[in-house]
């Protein structure tokens, strides 16, 4: 398991990386967390139903305002940093990660916030999520620069109205096709909680997990294999959701439920059928999840992950090998429950095992992959935690 970590950062490390930076103190540093998704994979853009949660590994925003137009981005993670103006904002103009800032300042004036008068600023962003994982490091980045104009600017807008000013971002700033499930658990999350979101009712309610209070502790396997969901099959996997909803004659496969699968068999061709199979069947999952979780414990959700995993790998096929591998050891090592997690073809799957054993599965785990050659993963456990807000 992942036993060391240097320089993990911090609000006051980021406000320090910023004075070093800028040669001033910031005005203020604000964090937003990545997720985990508990259940509920590709079904947010079909407006159906989602129960991520918020994590503790975080992305930091330190911000201090400009006399200029001008928006500077650093961070230690990337070699160069990157300049944009309020009076030249266009996708077309972001380059590489840069859009995940820039992309939230264009989506704000998209969505009605005026820019007239504004002055620029300076932006330091430190993150201990994980990139590539399939832990939502982009709406960590998109939900912390977000929340951090809000208050920069006094913006005065909601949550909500943040969440798709985070969404439009991603799909079009970013470029890639999600919904809006990571953002709304980042902005959203509360401590010890998962967030049951129903894209089509725009809800996003807290529903207590009770891990600690069952003795569970909920393990993190980042594969290493990188993802990347502007480009490849998960928009393959978007057209066809939207391809099977029209030829079923619905407005989204929200509108469908398990007793349609019979005429979705005769109506679509295999492929389009296991898709869109698998969209119906997770939104059952998620609702009964949700339901079980709360009457009778997580110890009783472990045959719905299972499921999941297996919805995902054969019908969604957006698994791959290593995260089989995860999943399969987990369960040989006694987990309750344990599944692949995000958006797929590739990143982490996660296991929901006994308090005090996540060293054991996770030797485990590491085992496994050396075995069949794979690149070792890391190994880790993460908690239901805060959402966006400002830290310093």
């Amino acid at each position: 398991m992942e036993r060391t970590v240097i320089d993990i950062p911090s609000a006051e490390s980021t406000a320090d990386d910023f004075e070093d930076r800028y040669g001033r103190r910031p005005d203020g540093v604000w964090s937003a967390p990545g997720r985990v998704n508990l259940i509920g994979e590709h079904t947010d853009y079909n407006d159906g139903l989602v129960f991520p949660f918020a994590i503790e590994r975080r992305t930091w925003a330190a911000v201090g305002h400009r006399e200029d137009r001008l928006l500077t981005v650093h961070s230690g993670a990337m070699p160069e940093p990157a300049q944009a103006s309020l009076d030249a904002l266009s996708p077309d103009g972001f380059d590489g990660w840069s859009a995940y800032v820039f992309g939230v300042v264009w989506a704000m004036e998209q969505r009605g916030v005026s820019l007239e008068g504004r002055t620029g600023f300076d932006l330091m962003l430190a993150s201990d999520v994980p990139l590539g994982a399939g832990l939502s490091s982009s709406a960590a980045i998109e939900c912390a620069v977000a929340i951090a104009l809000n208050d920069e600017w006094e913006l005065g807008l909601t949550r909500r109205e943040l969440i798709y000013i985070c969404q439009l971002a991603e799909n079009g700033a970013v470029g890639a096709p999600t919904g809006n499930m990571d953002q709304t658990a980042s902005l959203m999350g509360e401590p010890g909680h998962g967030v049951l979101i129903d894209v089509r009712a725009e809800t996003a309610d807290p529903v207590p997990l009770h891990f600690a209070d069952e003795e569970l502790e909920l393990l993190v396997i980042d594969t290493r294999v990188h993802h990347e969901h502007a480009t490849g099959g998960y928009g393959a996997r978007r057209k066809s959701c939207e391809d099977g909803a029209a030829a079923m004659g619905v407005d989204s496969l929200r509108d469908l439920g398990e007793a349609d699968l019979p005429r979705a068999l005769e109506t679509l061709d295999d492929e389009t059928y296991r898709r869109v199979k698998h969209v119906i069947t997770e939104n059952a999952r998620v609702a009964r999840t949700a339901e079980v979780v709360q009457q009778d414990g997580p110890r009783a959700i472990g045959d719905l992950l299972v499921q999941s995993h297996a919805s995902m790998r054969d019908d969604f096929e957006i698994s791959c090998p290593e995260l089989d591998l995860a999943v399969e050891t987990a369960l040989t090592q006694g987990a309750v429950g344990a599944r692949m997690t995000g958006g797929g073809f590739g990143g982490a799957a996660i296991a929901l095992v006994d308090a005090g054993r996540a060293e054991e599965v996770g030797a485990a785990v590491e085992a496994a992959f050396a075995e069949s050659g794979f690149t070792a993963p890391i190994v880790f456990v993460v908690n239901p935690a805060a959402g966006a807000h400002r830290d310093l």
